[in-house]
Formats: structure tokens, C-alpha cells, sequence
């Protein structure tokens, strides 16, 4: 069950009992009682629209879990941005540029830096505000290396038990179809990219990428998956914008799920899972234009 304990508290001296609070909590912890704001409800999210509507500064949490999130690299204005108040225009153009990046200069990437990804991170929103992410850091490109043998040992494996038609042939009658899938649309790439890493030392995995980062969550949350990835379309706008490439790589996240060893090394337990797996480092590359996407029709549906 998730925990939904209260952690506001309300200065009666200050409230002038305006109500804004009460409009916009979304679990109903807070009336109006005698001209003055009181915590009346049993559980609350944390999600802190009572305290950032508050003309008076009436409300506050006393729980030292919970603040302001201060960066190592960069300020900003602790003022909310209106409805409306910024640029559409601009942030279309950063969502646009950001492209998945697989040239990377040799430059190790500063831990303020990195940590300060993370922070960018979970600004995103979560189911029932869990908050419940988890991030580990790999932070140099010789740990990245390090880490994508690790993997290639788990996809040389998955390569020998695909190769296996025997093996392969029976799971589908039985009705699993997994490694028969991965058999005719991966093998050869896998092989491929294992070949060209043991022979000509070319990582086609993480690209020679010099830090990486994994977004992962508590399984037992509202929505895990989902927040990770949330968090995780967060990270790569903030890494663009800092200057830094960034690549989702969907393998090692395969890998992790389904390596036990891979798991241990990384001290993921079992109420954890491994969500997305994102390259960074410094590009060395420089795109002249924005690209084309697919084009796309909306579904309307009316009742």
C-alpha cells in the first residue's frame, strides 16, 4: 500500500483563509474551518500545490525529506513560470534538437554535472507523487567500457542459446515466442557488434560514450516504469542543453532485466527495476538542421 502520511503544517497566524489551498489539493487534506486553513483530511500526497499557492507563506512541510532542489552547476529564479509564459516556440526547438547522440569526445564529464542531470531528472512528475526513483551512476569512460563487457558476456550468451534451433523451436510450441523473435531480428546484429568490439575494439553499444546514467524505480510504486521514463525525457533535454549528447540504449536495459549477475554487480534487489540506460558525454558531432518526424493522425473519439 502506498504511504500517504501528511508532512504539511499550517501557521494559523499567518493564513488569512483565502481557500486556495483547498481548491487545488488533489487528495482533500485541507479545509477551511473558522476563517483559518486545517489539516482535516488522513492522507496526502506531498505534492506541494498547497504550499506553492499560498499568497501568505502559511504552509510549509515538516518533513527535512523533502526541499528545494539546488544545483551544483547552474541557478535559477525560485519563481513560477504562468500558464502561457514561455516560448512554445523555443521548447519545440530544444525537443527537436536533441537527437540520439553516437560520436563522443574523450572528456570525462564533471560529477557536479552529472548529478545535476539527476535533479533535472526528478523534476518530472510521478504516479500519486512516489517520487519513488532510483538513478545509478557510471562515471568515467573506462567504467563504461568496463560495464558494456559486462553486457556483451550477457548478449554472447543470449547469442549461443538463440542459435539453438532445437531449443528455439520448442519454446514457440510451447508458446514462447521470445527467443525465436530475438533469433530473426537481432542475432546478427548482436553478433556483429560483438565481433567488431573483440576484433577492431568499435563500440557499437554505448559509442565510446564517457558516463552513463540508469533510471530505475521501486516495482511496488504507482506507476514505476512510467516515471522512469518520465524522468528520463527530463535528462535528455537537460543533458542538450548542457551540452552534452545523450543516448537511450534499450540493450543494456534488456541485459540488466535479464541478468541476474548483471543485477548483483549493480546492488539492483528485487523491489528495484531498471528502466532506461542513457550514454552521455561531449558530442563530436554538429548537426546544421532540425529533422523530419512521421507524420501522425490523432484518433477523435466522442461520447
Amino acid at each position: 500500500m502506498l504511504e500517504r502520511k501528511i508532512n504539511i503544517q499550517i501557521d494559523p497566524k499567518l493564513c488569512d483563509g483565502c481557500g486556495l489551498c483547498v481548491k487545488v489539493c488533489p487528495s482533500e487534506t485541507i479545509s477551511i474551518i473558522n476563517k483559518t486553513a486545517q489539516i482535516t483530511g488522513d492522507e496526502s500526497l506531498t505534492c506541494g500545490h498547497c504550499i506553492a499557492i499560498c499568497p501568505m507563506d502559511a504552509i510549509s512541510l515538516k518533513n527535512s525529506e523533502f526541499g528545494k532542489i539546488n544545483f551544483n552547476t547552474f541557478t535559477y529564479e525560485n519563481k513560477w513560470i504562468k500558464h502561457g509564459n514561455f516560448e512554445t516556440s523555443e521548447l519545440v526547438r530544444l525537443m527537436l534538437s536533441r537527437r540520439s547522440c553516437r560520436n563522443f569526445k574523450d572528456n570525462n564529464i564533471d560529477k557536479d554535472i552529472l548529478e545535476d542531470l539527476i535533479k533535472i531528472g526528478i523534476t518530472a512528475p510521478s504516479g500519486s507523487n512516489c517520487q519513488d526513483w532510483t538513478f545509478i551512476i557510471i562515471p568515467t569512460k573506462k567504467d563504461v567500457a568496463n560495464f558494456g563487457e559486462k553486457i556483451g558476456e550477457f548478449f554472447k550468451r543470449l547469442n549461443k542459446l538463440s542459435k539453438n534451433i532445437i531449443l528455439r523451436k520448442g519454446m514457440t510450441l510451447f508458446g514462447n515466442k521470445k527467443l525465436e523473435f530475438y533469433y530473426e531480428n537481432y542475432y546478427e546484429s548482436v553478433k556483429e557488434t560483438i565481433e567488431l568490439y573483440e576484433k577492431e575494439g568499435i563500440d557499437k553499444l554505448f559509442h565510446r560514450a564517457t558516463a552513463v546514467i540508469m533510471v530505475g524505480g521501486l516495482k511496488e510504486s504507482s506507476c514505476p516504469s512510467e516515471d522512469a521514463l518520465l524522468a528520463t525525457q527530463n535528462i535528455l533535454l537537460g543533458a542538450h542543453s548542457m551540452g552534452l549528447g545523450s543516448c537511450v540504449i534499450g540493450f543494456a536495459s534488456n541485459a540488466i532485466a535479464n541478468d541476474a549477475k548483471l543485477k548483483k554487480d549493480l546492488g539492483i534487489d528485487k523491489k528495484e527495476a531498471i528502466y532506461s540506460v542513457i550514454a552521455l558525454g561531449y558530442p563530436n558531432e554538429k548537426f546544421r538542421k532540425l529533422t523530419v518526424r512521421k507524420k501522425i493522425i490523432p484518433r477523435y473519439i466522442t461520447f
